[in-house]
């Protein structure tokens, strides 16, 4: 692996003032993925790309932000001089780059550098925790001091010797996307807006605005903790964004599709840019069509893949760590208890192979593992950074986040997704009287602790006598999230990733996740839609 320094790295950028922007946040934004988009189920890895060499070495990552042993040795000291159950220092440098091209013509291109470090010293389950963007070493001593102020106790021990941690990969790529230029990515970005084009022909609505949206990152972490470990990692990621704007007479439609991974340029194959083009072709040109339906408590089937949405923003965050230790969430005293059906598994996974959500260690240096939250319908795991593993006494699940080194770690989602279940889409769709697919998610509102959602569909279904009958639009579902849970009463066995630029947000950090889950009939949900 060639050793790149800051200096050459800054030096090949062409820097810009706008920092990347994810296409949204869960719960908040419109940002659903193609459908069928995943190359197997969750939990199955795809094909994979020739691997590069592993991630930057100890030396390597040290001498990328210029700091040494006996820095880091001192920082720990600083931030231990009043004692602490734990302490770290994260180092971050990320790189982000955009372009947006709107009917042939670029509007816009930026690239952004963000580089600092973050000192953290932990008592109990309180955190002293203080950052710089300046890597001298009395920069950092000075913010370790600040951080330790928490502290009221016996000094504690800073480790005399470090030792450099080795991990799996998920992400190696061939190249990284420092090396790859501006000219490497405009072909794509003009495919896929010719084939949204192509694509719509012969259609009774034409196309009035193709946007195409691309972006790519790449983000080196370092962190080093009182125990004496030293961890790396390269984190990359690309999405590309394909937006329509349609007409049909004096009626204009508006809809989009997206698809985003830790992988490189070889990724944007012309099939997979057919596909995110075909599914933003196909996603407004039915709007045309749609309508809204009858409002009431009916049946909903969740659509394999995007549904997912549902699954982690009403169910998922109420099974991080954070939320059960201070008793803010319905699920605090559930752990060994049904929640669910018993054909019923939920899963959180940070191993799979190239996914948005995928992590080789967490934000506090932690190898990252497949973690099942519900089994067969009872709940088995909460999930857990090194605060809240040392709360209950158990292992950490390598769930520890932060959006970056300007703040601190908690328990995050990373790839949430239910499993297959027992029953096919058509049993499903033939066991529902009067009820609506729930298809394409946009935004939406959950209460944490309850668990109560308001989710906005854009796209849906009408099934009437177990068929599908017509497409629907712009409706809502009302609920509460563990009693959907309890009356999912079929899945089927299609269960995968939307493959979408998912990006969640809590307590004010944005962090990269993956979701996903089978189709599956909830008995009732409040559907928003027409008063009859």
């Amino acid at each position: 692996m060639d050793v790149f320094t800051r200096r050459s790295f800054i030096r090949s950028s062409a820097a810009g003032a706008a920092i990347l922007t994810t296409p949204g946040l869960l719960g908040c934004a419109r940002n659903a993925g193609p459908r069928g988009a995943a190359s197997g189920p969750p939990g199955q890895v795809g094909a994979v790309a020739q691997k590069a060499p592993m991630p930057p070495s100890e030396q390597q990552a040290l001498s990328w932000f210029n700091v040494d042993k006996s820095t880091l040795s001192r920082a720990l000291s600083e931030l231990s001089s009043r004692g602490a159950d734990a302490a770290d220092v994260y180092f971050q440098h990320s790189r982000d780059n955009s372009v947006t091209m709107e009917d042939g013509i670029i509007s816009r291109a930026t690239t952004s550098v963000d580089q600092g470090v973050g000192l953290r010293c932990v008592i109990g389950d309180q955190t002293g925790y203080a950052f710089t963007e300046d890597l001298a070493p009395e920069s950092m001593i000075a913010a370790a001091q600040t951080s330790a102020t928490i502290a009221r106790g016996g000094k504690a021990i800073a480790p005399v010797e470090f030792r450099f941690h080795d991990h799996a990969d998920y992400y190696a790529l061939p190249s990284r996307w420092s090396d790859v230029s501006i000219g490497d990515k405009l072909p794509i970005i003009q495919r896929a807006a010719a084939l949204a084009r192509e694509l719509a022909k012969g259609r009774e609505a034409t196309i009035e605005k193709v946007t195409v949206s691309w972006a790519d990152s790449e983000e080196l972490v370092l962190i080093a903790d009182l125990d004496g470990r030293i961890h790396t990692d390269l984190r990359p990621m690309t999405r590309l964004w394909v937006m329509l704007t349609a007409r049909k007479g004096d009626v204009v439609q508006s809809n989009s599709a997206n698809l985003a991974a830790r992988r490189g340029l070889d990724w944007y194959t012309d099939a997979r840019l057919k596909q995110v083009a075909q599914e933003a072709v196909d996603r407004t040109m039915i709007l045309f069509d749609a309508r809204r339906p009858p409002a009431g408590e009916m049946p909903v089937v969740l659509a394999a893949g995007a549904s997912g949405i549902l699954l982690h923003e009403a169910i998922g965050h109420g099974m991080e760590a954070d939320f059960n230790r201070k008793g803010t969430s319905i699920y605090s005293d559930m752990i060994g208890r049904k929640v669910a059906p018993e054909f019923v598994t939920i899963v959180d996974n940070g191993t799979q192979e190239f996914e948005r959500g995928a992590l080789n260690i967490d934000d506090e240096g932690t190898e990252c593992e497949r973690t099942v939250l519900v089994d067969k319908g009872v709940l088995a795991s909460f999930l857990h950074d090194n605060i809240s593993a040392r709360h209950y006494k158990v292992p950490s699940t390598g769930s520890g986040r932060r959006e970056s080194f300007r703040h601190t770690p908690m328990p995050r989602m990373r790839s949430t997704y239910m499993e297959n279940g027992p029953h096919s889409k058509d049993e499903i769709i033939g066991a529902v009287k009067r009820g609506i697919i729930a298809e394409t998610f946009t935004n939406g509102v959950v209460q944490i602790g309850a668990g109560d959602f308001t989710f906005y569909i854009k796209n849906g279904w009408l099934i009437e006598d177990g068929k599908v009958t017509a497409p629907i639009k712009d409706i809502n579902i009302i609920g509460n999230g563990p009693e959907a849970l309890r009356n999912v009463t079929m899945a089927a066995n299609d269960s995968k990733l939307d493959f979408g630029g998912w990006t969640c947000g809590k307590d004010g950090q944005s962090v990269p996740v993956s979701q996903g889950m089978p189709t599956a009939l909830v008995s009732k949900l409040t559907v928003g839609g027409e008063n009859a």
